[in-house]
């Protein structure tokens, strides 16, 4: 998931997309938390993947409200 591939998407796939990665980090804390194993890198990818959704929605929110 890049920013470019984001823009392309309305606001409400964007919302969408959130939360389903919200879903994932908290799917990857229980799993790490029960001992089961879990890659590392996953917790990166995931947390960036919310900051750029959120870039991207906040953008959208910042163009609309500019008009």
């Amino acid at each position: 998931m890049n920013a470019k591939e984001l823009r392309a998407k309305n606001s409400r796939d964007l919302n969408q997309d959130l939360l389903k990665a919200r879903r994932e980090q908290f799917s990857l804390r229980m799993q790490r938390a029960t001992g089961q194993a879990v890659k590392p890198h996953d917790f990166g990818r995931v947390r960036k993947d919310i900051a750029r959704l959120k870039t991207v929605l906040a953008e959208k929110a910042a163009k609309e409200s500019g008009k």
